[in-house]
C-alpha cells in the first residue's frame, strides 16, 4: 500500500501498483492476467490480482481482490480505481465487479482501463454501471 498525490503522479502510481499486481496473478487456464489498483479517501493505493481456480466459478477478479485488501487496510471509500490487462480494446471490470466497485463508489468515480504500457481510457462508474443500485438504495 502506497500514497498517491492528486495529480498525473497519482494515475501513475495506480498504474504501477495495478501493473505490478497483473504481474503476479494466477491465471492458468485463461492466461489473462488481470491486475487493479484502486485509491481509497486516505490517499492509500491497495492493490489486486485475478486468481483462477481449476473449478472456475470460484475464481477471484482483481477488482475483487483490490476491495479486499482496501477493507483489510482499514479503507471504506474507492476515490479512483484503474484495471490493467492485455487485450485490443482497453478491459473494463466485469458485470459483477462494476457492482462490488459501487458499493464503495458514487457514480462519479473515475474508472481508468491500463494495457502494459500505461493507461487507456477512462470512464466514470456512472457510464459503465447506469441507474446503478447502491447502499443507499436500500432503506
Amino acid at each position: 500500500m502506497r500514497a498517491a498525490s492528486e495529480d498525473g503522479e497519482g494515475l501513475r502510481a495506480l498504474f504501477e501498483a495495478a501493473l505490478s499486481a497483473r504481474e503476479r496473478a494466477y491465471a492458468p487456464y485463461s492466461r489473462f492476467s488481470v491486475g487493479a489498483a484502486l485509491r481509497d479517501e486516505t490517499g492509500t493505493i491497495h492493490s489486486g490480482c485475478n486468481v483462477e481456480n481449476a473449478a472456475y466459478p470460484v475464481g477471484t477478479c482483481a477488482e475483487a481482490g483490490a476491495i479486499a485488501a482496501m477493507i483489510a487496510g482499514g479503507g471504506r471509500r474507492i476515490m479512483e480505481i484503474l484495471v490493467c490487462a492485455d487485450g485490443t480494446v482497453p478491459v473494463t471490470p466485469c458485470g459483477a465487479c462494476r457492482q462490488r466497485i459501487r458499493e464503495f463508489a458514487g457514480p462519479d468515480v473515475a474508472v481508468h482501463a491500463a494495457g502494459p504500457d500505461g493507461p487507456l481510457a477512462r470512464y466514470t462508474l456512472d457510464i459503465l454501471l447506469p441507474a446503478s443500485f447502491g447502499p443507499e438504495t436500500l432503506p
